[in-house]
Order: structure tokens, then C-alpha cells, then sequence
């Protein structure tokens, strides 16, 4: 059985990684929501509903049998998997993904993805940079920390940037413009102090004590010193938008049962963390991060896939799907990718090892040019042939539809140096409509 990210699974240099949404309720290392929502404010909050969902393919997939297939390779090469033709003409992918396949004309394929290093983290997707830069300050921040940090929150009662992975970092710019993080016992749990989600629905209760609170030290000043920020993360509470955003229960059980293949594969392939990202971007968050499944196939490559593909092109697919037809998905950049590619040559236990020099990724939304396959691998799949499109480039597409320059946008690290977002400022021009 493979154990999925979130499972105490581990990768191949033995580390452990945080389990799946497992983190503390409403503050993070100390910092509260409050905190958050006050760094949100001095952002400078923006009018846009602009998001992105970016989901991490944590252990890294294999490019050749999912979304770069090399048919006319030798066996050793080309896999057990087949090709099958998508809804637009000319373009393959894997037997395995027909729910992606019949999307075609709503995503693009990066399959020359360069610029990676063989690392096990989410560094590189979650931020562009590898773990070791500027790793003395704390390391570059997650997109998502950038964005909070750079624009500000879209909507009141919701903060910029939620974590479903446990594994995004807010670098050098400090836990304050970290992710809030829902875990388990957060979602039971959502708390300001001793407010508990149990309790959000008892507004008048809450409400009456503050109430009472204010009375009892108007006469001080007290009141004034809960600053407007602190308010708001008060209304956060008693909104229930954001509780309400990570309370499942409230969906539709038919959309519920199409984001996952079947019953009996909920347990081992959950696809909610799908779901939970089109309702919290639907809530106001402006980034949403998430990891899904266990691609690090180093042996058992084909049986892994085989089991797992079909849950991961009914869950993707299903979010396409429920994006366009509530209207978000021009409005939504969905990404997905994993920090490399692995072996073009099956290695001697039937698995793919590491291979940073090629990768593909999967893009969808945002009003950007679909329908479309970028650049290409050689002919066994070992590196990019033509147009290679540095990871960089991706992250400059992503920060241009967020309304961000980084041609010439610089955040401070601790030590008074400006750093630049990327080095690789200009978007994807294939990928402009």
C-alpha cells in the first residue's frame, strides 16, 4: 500500500515529513492571527479576487509517465504506460489521466521545466529557490508569504495565504506574514483565545461578552489597545467564513463524491484537500497551498501509479471542472509539479530515481493561454530539447497575474539587502493571451 504524504511517510533520505495539515490552530510559532491579518493590512490590501492553488506533488512524479510520454522509446525508457490522445489534437498523456485528457482545452503542460536541483523539498515549488540560498536568514519565502507580504488580503474575514501542506515557509520575512495553517483539531478547534468553533455559532454569546468586557474597562482605555486588527481577527471567528470554508459537511454530497474516484478509495487517496482549496479561495484567500500523494517511485514505479493516478485525474480534474463552472477559473491559477522529474531509464526494481534535469508541470486558469503543450524533452525524456522554461519563469507568470512586477520588485531580508523575487523576471510568453 503506498502512504501518502500526511501518513508519517517518509522519502527516500529518511526524513519524516509533517503529517498532512498538521499544524497548531491559530497561531503559528507564536504569532497570532491577529498578528497575520495586521501584516496582511500593512501590505496594503488589494480589491483583486486574483488566487492561485498550488499543489505539490511531493517526492517529485515521474515527467515520462504522467504528462510527457515517450512512446516510440525503448521499453526501458518508455514504461509500461501508454499514451492517449486529449481534446485537443496532437497532444498525449498517460493511459491513466482520460479525466485531464478530456480537459485539455482548459490546461497547458510545461514538459521542459529547467532550473532544478535534486532536493526533497517543496522549496523549489513553493518559492523558486532551492533550500540551501540565503538559508543563514531563514531562506526565500514561499509565494504565498510574498503575496501577503506585497498585496495584502483580498477579503476581510478571510487571511491571504492558507497552508493545507504543512510544509510552505515564510523565509526571511518572518512568521508574520507566514500561512495560517488549519489542522485536524483547528478545524474542531478554530480559536481567538478561548473561542471556540463550537461556540461560533453562539454570536450573540460571544458578542454580549464583548460586550460586557467593554463596559467593564472602557473606563481604562483597554479597548483601544485592541486594535482594529485584533478586531478583525475577532470577525474572522464570528464571521464563521473562514470555519465554514474548511467545514466539508456544508458542500454539496454529490460534488463531494465526484472529487473522489470511489468510496472505497477515499481512505487511501483523499482528494478533500481539493475541494478545501476551491472553498477557501472562494472565501477570500488569495494563495492556497496543498501537497497530494507519494511520488517518490524509486522502486514499484508503475504499480505505485497505477493505484494513485486515477484518484489524482479524478480529484485535479473534478477542481478544473468546479472552478469554470462557478466562473473563478479565469480569476484562479491552479499548478501542479513536484521538485523534479525522475529516470528516463527504468532502473533494476522496476522504479525511476531522481532527475532534476527535466520535468513537466501542469497549469490551468488565471486567463492564461490553454489548450497548449510548452516545450519539449529529446526523445528519451532526459532534457529539454526546445524551449526550455526555467522554474523562474513560472513564478514570474504567476507573480505578473497577481499584479506584481518582479522585474523590478525587491523585498528587504534581515540584513538590509534588497533581494529580488526571481532571477528570471519575465512570464511565460507562451502562456500570455
Amino acid at each position: 500500500m503506498l502512504t501518502l504524504l500526511g501518513s508519517g511517510s517518509q522519502f527516500c533520505d529518511g526524513v519524516s515529513r509533517r503529517a498532512f495539515l498538521k499544524v497548531g490552530a491559530l497561531g503559528v510559532g507564536g504569532i497570532s492571527l491577529a498578528d497575520i491579518l495586521r501584516a496582511d493590512a500593512q501590505a496594503g490590501r488589494a480589491d483583486s479576487h486574483k488566487a492561485v492553488i498550488n499543489i505539490y506533488q511531493a517526492g517529485g512524479p515521474s515527467h515520462i509517465d504522467t504528462f510527457d510520454p515517450k512512446p516510440e522509446a525503448p521499453k526501458e525508457f518508455r514504461g509500461e504506460f501508454a499514451p492517449i490522445e486529449t481534446c485537443v489534437s496532437g497532444i498525449q498523456i498517460c493511459e491513466h489521466l482520460p479525466r485531464l485528457a478530456g480537459l485539455m482545452d482548459k490546461l497547458t503542460i510545461i514538459r521542459s521545466l529547467a532550473g532544478l536541483v535534486d532536493e526533497h523539498a517543496p522549496n523549489q515549488t513553493e518559492s523558486g529557490w532551492h533550500g540551501n540560498l540565503l538559508k543563514s536568514i531563514g531562506g526565500h519565502p514561499s509565494f504565498g508569504s510574498v503575496i501577503a507580504r506585497l498585496t495584502g488580503a483580498s477579503h476581510g474575514s478571510a487571511p491571504t495565504f492558507v497552508d493545507l501542506s504543512g510544509v510552505a515557509r515564510h523565509g526571511f520575512l518572518g512568521p508574520v506574514y507566514g500561512a495560517f495553517r488549519p489542522d485536524g483539531e483547528g478545524r474542531a478547534d478554530l480559536k481567538l483565545n478561548s473561542v471556540s468553533v463550537d461556540r461560533l455559532g453562539e454570536r450573540r454569546e460571544l458578542l454580549a461578552g464583548l460586550d460586557r468586557l467593554r463596559r467593564d474597562v472602557d473606563h481604562s482605555g483597554m479597548m483601544q489597545a485592541m486594535d482594529s486588527f485584533s478586531q478583525r481577527a475577532v470577525g474572522v471567528v464570528t464571521s464563521g467564513r473562514l470555519a465554514n470554508a474548511l467545514d466539508l459537511q456544508q458542500e454539496d454530497p454529490r460534488l463531494r463524491r465526484r472529487y473522489s474516484l470511489t468510496e472505497k478509495n477515499e481512505g487511501s487517496f483523499p482528494n478533500d484537500p481539493f475541494l478545501t482549496a476551491r472553498r477557501l479561495v472562494e472565501a477570500g484567500v488569495r494563495c492556497v497551498s496543498l501537497a497530494w500523494g507519494g511520488w517518490d517511485t524509486h522502486g514499484d514505479n508503475f504499480g505505485h501509479l497505477k493505484r494513485q493516478l486515477p484518484a489524482f485525474d479524478q480529484g485535479v480534474g473534478t477542481l478544473i471542472e468546479d472552478l469554470s463552472a462557478r466562473g473563478m477559473l479565469d480569476d484562479v491559477v491552479v499548478l501542479v509539479w513536484g521538485e523534479f522529474g525522475r529516470t528516463p531509464r527504468v532502473n533494476g526494481t522496476a522504479g525511476r530515481d531522481h532527475w532534476p534535469r527535466a520535468a513537466s508541470v501542469l497549469m490551468a486558469g488565471g486567463s492564461l493561454r490553454m489548450g497548449q503543450v510548452i516545450g519539449s524533452t529529446n526523445r528519451l525524456g532526459e532534457e529539454p530539447k526546445d524551449r526550455p522554461v526555467h522554474l523562474h519563469e513560472v513564478f514570474a507568470t504567476l507573480y505578473n497575474h497577481m499584479g506584481i512586477d518582479p522585474r523590478y520588485t525587491t523585498l528587504i531580508d534581515p540584513n538590509g539587502r534588497p533581494q529580488y523575487l526571481v532571477e528570471h523576471p519575465l512570464p511565460v510568453k507562451e502562456l500570455l493571451a
